[in-house]
């Protein structure tokens, strides 16, 4: 997993901002906005609204995923990519858009949306090089995970994943709290781009990890999560 940088301190802290909020003091908010049948659904203007105050104005360098990111959108389903705009993730704070799940959005704007963001940042060769793990996989073997992290991350991340002289902590009890374990999974193979970190292609110098390679670390970045009071599953 190499390398999060310290830019990660600020992303963090705006993090925390945007969840503990639920996003609702922030452009992109579904809380508080009336349905608007009539609203424009052309992509750009829908997008500033609705997402740019987690995802990043350009798609990038926000609190939240980078959606203009080619790998990602070439690994994430449609059907998944739509389901997550209308429905959002519950315990996370990507909010629901869709008028009958409490949001602000027509079924043709979530189509917007999601058709936008492929037209806008895909590209046909962002898979090209290496085997690709699956988007969404059962939890491996943390005590093997334990072993590729050592290879693929502690040069960044530290030995224990406490953080290192180029990446932040990835084992924090807060950032474990509030994330996900697709998120989790999504990172690993789709890195962050905007910051520094490969994808599944570069982590390990001269190869690709494997799928079970990646099943297995986010099973042990897993098996490092601990109950935090007032964090989704905690107490």
């Amino acid at each position: 997993m190499r390398p999060l940088r310290r830019v990660h301190g600020a992303v963090a802290a705006w993090l925390l901002v945007v969840v503990l909020t639920g996003c609702d003091v922030v452009p992109g908010s579904a809380k508080g906005q009336e349905p608007q049948p009539t609203q424009a659904a052309a992509f750009q203007a829908l997008y500033d609204r609705q997402c740019a105050g987690c995802h990043g104005r350009d798609g990038r360098l926000g609190a939240a995923r980078p959606l203009n990111d080619a790998v990602y959108l070439a690994l994430v389903p449609g059907d998944r990519l739509r389901h997550v705009i209308a429905q959002g993730v519950p315990g996370t704070a990507q909010p629901a858009f869709a008028i009958d799940a409490g949001g602000a959005l027509t079924d043709e704007q979530i189509d917007s949306l999601t058709e936008g963001l492929r037209a806008a940042w895909s590209r046909p060769d962002a898979l090209r090089g290496g085997s690709v793990p699956r988007y969404a996989a059962a939890l491996g073997d943390p005590e093997r995970g334990r072993a590729v992290y050592a290879a693929a991350c502690a040069s960044c991340h530290g030995a224990n994943g406490n953080g290192g002289a180029k990446a932040r902590s990835v084992v924090d009890p807060s950032y474990l709290a509030l994330v996900s374990d697709q998120h989790l999974r999504t990172t690993v193979i789709a890195g962050r781009a905007d910051l520094g970190m490969p994808d599944w292609r570069g982590q390990i110098p001269g190869r690709a990890l494997s799928a079970a390679e990646v099943s297995d670390v986010i099973a042990w970045l897993v098996s490092k999560r601990e109950p935090v009071q007032g964090r989704p599953g905690g107490s």
